[in-house]
């Protein structure tokens, strides 16, 4: 059987086991997509979900297709994060106390997800895949469909489900009923338990390279190829880090990052957390972290340009690299890039972020500092 795989960029191995199982016969009635956010897993497994219900592209086929890329119970359920309602009890549905203004975030959200699948849901105070919604499974699974083969329950940031949720999925998965796939989707499997673990197949989502993620960018979210072509460099392989990096004024991000390194090395302390100005409050912890991992990008394009590496990070800033090195040639960066990563993990902690800045700017200072004396 031809497996038609076009639009989701790279993936190659995952793609290679999911044909090789679908061309056997052999569906097994659990997967564990895992690997980093934003590689394409959601998409994999929607496609994956309409190829083992094909039959040779008949109308029926066709249409089945559909209603499963539109995510339309019974014959796909997508469960998600949600928020928690006003007065909600274990025995509400999932969106039953949910506020109006909750419920249109969660419909608009749901179609840009529809509209593309590279989209990240975002919504407000959902961090949480709630027992509500896994104790649903089993209304879905109560639905008789005869013209559907295979009906999947696709779940995402499969790690958000606490111990309660986690048991209840388990029974599923240990008394799995015929023609059902499981799909989890999670790029921290190991929250998830052993002993869901083990009754999955595991298929790894490894980091796209470059040119996917400007393929990407291009045609689902109509990024401009130049911007698109330098913000990939950034990325770590991920869409949703390209698209935060967008979102967040990649140019004047990147220039930013330079204003901190030069005026913290300079020792230029109050131009230096001038520069965090707008990043300080709390509301933007994500674009502090952003900025953090741009300075460690800084930090390792210096230790490259040390040892005469190619593809540097900031590669129009050569000039500055090199200047750097030839300043302090015995600098040591590997210490001061793990507090850095440090700084960055502890922000979801409700540290104040006033507080990471001077840390981040007293670190680099004293870089050059330790070297001058």
């Amino acid at each position: 059987m031809s497996i038609d795989w076009s639009g989701i960029q790279g993936q190659a191995s995952a793609k290679e086991i999911l044909t090789q199982l679908v061309n056997t016969s052999r569906i097994p009635h659990a997967f564990l997509f895992h690997g980093p956010e934003g590689t394409g897993k959601y998409y994999t497994a929607i496609r994956y979900a309409q190829i083992i219900n094909t039959n040779n592209l008949t109308d029926q086929s066709v249409a089945i297709h559909n209603h499963i890329s539109n995510l339309q119970e019974p014959y796909i359920k997508f469960i998600i994060p949600l928020p928690r309602g006003k007065n909600e009890t274990e025995s509400s549905g999932p969106i039953e106390k949910l506020n109006p203004e909750d419920i249109q975030e969660l419909k608009s959200e749901l179609q840009e997800k529809i509209k593309n699948p590279y989209y990240k849901i975002s919504l407000n105070k959902a961090n949480i895949i709630k027992i509500n919604s896994i104790r649903e499974i089993n209304k879905f699974l109560s639905l008789s469909y005869s013209d559907v083969k295979y009906r999947c329950i696709l779940i995402s940031d499969a790690h958000l489900m606490n111990e309660e949720s986690q048991n209840a999925l388990l029974k599923n998965l240990e008394e799995p009923p015929a023609g059902v796939v499981f799909i989890l989707l999670t790029p921290y499997s190991n929250l998830l338990r052993e002993t869901i673990r083990s009754r999955c197949w595991m298929i790894n989502f490894q980091p796209l390279d470059n040119q996917n993620i400007k393929k990407i960018l291009s045609d689902y979210f109509n990024v401009l190829e130049s911007v698109a072509e330098e913000v990939a460099t950034f990325s770590d392989g991920s869409v949703t880090r390209a698209f935060e990096l967008i979102n967040n004024d990649f140019k004047s991000l990147k220039e930013k990052t330079i204003s901190v390194m030069r005026f913290s090395f300079g020792g230029k302390f109050h131009s230096a957390l001038n520069e965090f100005g707008s990043y300080l409050s709390e509301s933007d912890s994500d674009s502090i972290k952003l900025l953090i991992k741009m300075i460690i990008s800084w930090l390792n394009d210096i230790q490259k340009h040390k040892f005469k590496l190619n593809k540097y990070f900031f590669d129009d800033h050569l000039d500055t690299l090199d200047k750097f090195n030839s300043k302090f040639p015995d600098v040591e960066l590997n210490d001061i890039i793990v507090k850095l990563d440090y700084l960055s993990s502890i922000i979801k902690n409700n540290i104040n972020l006033n507080l990471i800045a001077l840390n981040i700017v007293y670190e680099l200072a004293s870089l050059t500092k330790r070297i001058n004396k």
